[in-house]
């Protein structure tokens, strides 16, 4: 075994016992949610501000497949990463923004990603909104969860269950959102990369 892959397998190891946190706001993600590991974390700037972090999560299955990818093969590596199943996105606010700003923001941007029905995009920006709405608006702290399965994607606001948009073309949209080449948060793509590649 090489030491490269020994020590891929050593950082994915330390990441799996110990979470993560996003240098950039400080932000700590746990080593798990539910069954599926931390693959990375990043931050989703608008400008210089910085609005939240971000953490991808996926099952044990697609980390080891990961682990057997060279870190410097990107396209190969995002390839894999944007096909595993399920993958969840923990996004953990670092600043207030209104129900009606987070909405249409992930909205908007999975929107132009997405070939499917429009009202399955409006449906996602409903429960974004109605979980927010809740509690008036997305303070610092606020974690919004979104799991992207082949059945579509369900949505959680400060761990209520939202509800589910049935749609896997949706949940592809939503994980190309932070893994595809315009990628709203880099950070978390190279994070994957560098966590779970060899």
């Amino acid at each position: 075994m090489s030491l490269v892959r020994i020590a891929a397998l050593l950082a994915l190891l330390a990441a799996s016992v110990q979470g993560m946190t996003d240098k950039s706001t400080g932000i700590a993600f746990k080593p798990k949610l539910g069954e599926l590991e931390v693959f990375g974390v990043g931050v989703r700037k608008k400008g210089p501000i910085k609005v939240y972090s971000v953490g991808m999560y996926g099952s044990s299955d697609a980390k080891e497949s990961l682990s057997a990818i060279s870190a410097s093969d990107e396209k190969k590596a995002l390839s894999a990463l944007q096909s595993a199943s399920p993958a969840s996105f923990l996004l953990q606010m670092n600043m207030g923004v209104s129900a009606e700003k987070m909405a249409s923001a992930i909205a908007d941007s999975v929107a132009p990603r997405y070939s499917g029905d429009a009202a399955d995009v409006d449906t996602l920006k409903s429960l974004i909104f109605e979980g927010v709405s809740k509690k008036g608006k997305a303070t610092k702290g606020t974690q919004f969860c979104f799991e992207c399965t082949s059945d579509g994607v369900k949505v959680s606001v400060d761990g209520s269950a939202q509800g589910t948009v049935t749609s896997s073309g949706l949940a592809q949209s939503f994980c190309d959102v932070y893994l595809d080449d315009k990628a709203v948060s880099p950070a978390l793509r190279q994070s994957c990369i560098d966590n779970c590649c060899a």
